[in-house]
């Protein structure tokens, strides 16, 4: 399979510690593809319209976008427990933390572009900050809960999305005020998988 890929994404991040946390590494061959918001990656349009990575190519051709979608495909080509549990609680649970985790990045990614704007929107910039708060704020109190469940594709959209936090935005004390989720974010980049995948800001 072809994974349209780039070192400093944060959600092939996601797709590439899912590849190694499932052990399928040697089925996968990332393709460096460079995208951008103002730049439309025109060859990966031809793959992937939205112009946007990870875009995964499977051996018949088949074509899988976004990365909710390629880790849950991923997930289903190896007989280990699931990272998208099969039973509707833990299921629900898992999709929503993901959810959280991605909206969180979406943000986040938001916010670094709007920042670097020559005249930023200050409402925009408020507004993105706030959900920021919200959003640590919810990760530190379902923290415990967070721990003390088997590793799912929401721990890893959460763990990606707080990876970015301090990719991006690394003067931002976040921990100080979340010793919950801070706790549990240490102990997730522990994990191979995470080691494995720091990103670089090559471009």
């Amino acid at each position: 399979m072809k994974l349209h890929w780039s070192p400093r994404s944060p959600f092939v991040r996601k797709v590439m510690i899912v590849v190694h946390e499932l052990g399928l590494n040697d089925r996968i061959t990332c393709v460096r593809t460079v995208v951008a918001t103002t730049r439309p990656h025109r060859p990966l349009m031809e793959e992937n319209p939205l112009s946007k990575i990870p875009t995964l190519v499977l051996d018949d051709g088949t074509v899988l976008y976004d990365s909710p979608v390629v880790c849950e495909y991923l997930d289903s080509l190896h007989a280990g427990p699931k990272l998208v549990p099969a039973d509707l609680g833990p299921r629900m649970t898992a999709l929503r933390r993901q959810a959280l985790g991605d909206g969180f990045l979406d943000f986040l990614l938001l916010l670094r572009n709007e920042s670097e704007r020559a005249h930023p929107s200050e409402v925009h910039l408020a507004s993105f900050i706030e959900k920021r708060r919200a959003a640590l704020a919810a990760l530190d109190k379902e923290a415990g809960a967070i721990a003390s469940s088997p590793l799912s594709i929401g721990h890893i959209a959460i763990g990606c999305a707080l990876c970015y936090l301090d990719f991006r935005f690394a003067g931002d004390d976040w921990r100080t005020a979340h010793p919950a989720i801070a706790r549990w974010h240490r102990e997730f980049c522990a994990r191979p998988s995470v080691q494995e995948t720091e990103p670089v800001d090559d471009l």
